[in-house]
């Protein structure tokens, strides 16, 4: 489903146009950019939704209606579950567990330099960009945001930095690195079978 059908969606749930909406569901599904098939949705997630959605829209919008509208709500009720049948909301875990084997050497030290270099200095950024690792403890999630594509395109949408204060370099690994060794299975299309996390209560 595209952007503007979520938009049309959370206008007909909670009042106002689609364009109040849009520019909520076009950011999640940004990462179309990187992966065409059903892989991109690693923004289908809580972690993305409290850690980058929030952050960059605010939890409340008011529509043209003149109502309050709860962003995480027109995140999780009109576009996550919608995309997966309302059948779950997957973690950033099912993803992470998706991309096979571990991290090679060299991406290990890149992901180090880039850390480096980039977020040690900054400490929002440097727990934005650790937290994938801390909620799945696995090395190989910080591909998720070690990468050019989320520093140069949705860091200044979270923080208050300006493109021109961010670095422009090789960064070694680009945001397509995240879905290089990623598999694709059944759930992350429209919900056909359900991820791990969800397993156990179905």
């Amino acid at each position: 489903m595209n952007s503007i059908k979520h938009a049309q969606i959370s206008a007909r749930r909670r009042g106002g146009q689609p364009s109040d909406y849009i520019a909520i569901h076009q950011f999640i599904d940004n990462t179309k950019n990187l992966c065409s098939d059903n892989r991109h949705r690693i923004f289908h997630t809580i972690w993305a939704v409290n850690e980058i959605v929030l952050p960059m829209f605010g939890h409340v919008l008011v529509n043209s209606d003149g109502a309050e509208v709860d962003i995480k709500d027109v995140c999780e009720k009109d576009h996550l579950l919608v995309d997966f049948r309302h059948r779950f909301i997957p973690t950033i875990g099912d993803f992470v567990q998706a991309i096979q084997g571990e991290l090679s050497v060299a991406q290990k030290n890149n992901i180090e330099q880039f850390h480096t270099n980039f977020a040690q200095s900054n400490p929002a950024i440097s727990r934005l960009l650790l937290s994938p690792l801390a909620i799945t403890g696995q090395l190989k999630s910080l591909l998720l945001t070690h990468n050019s594509w989320f520093m140069l395109d949705v860091i200044p949408r979270v923080t208050a930095l300006e493109p021109s204060q961010l670095p422009i370099t090789d960064f070694r690994l680009s945001g397509s690195a995240i879905f290089e060794k990623m598999a694709f299975e059944l759930w992350m299309d429209n919900g056909n079978d359900y991820p791990p996390s969800a397993r156990l209560v179905h």
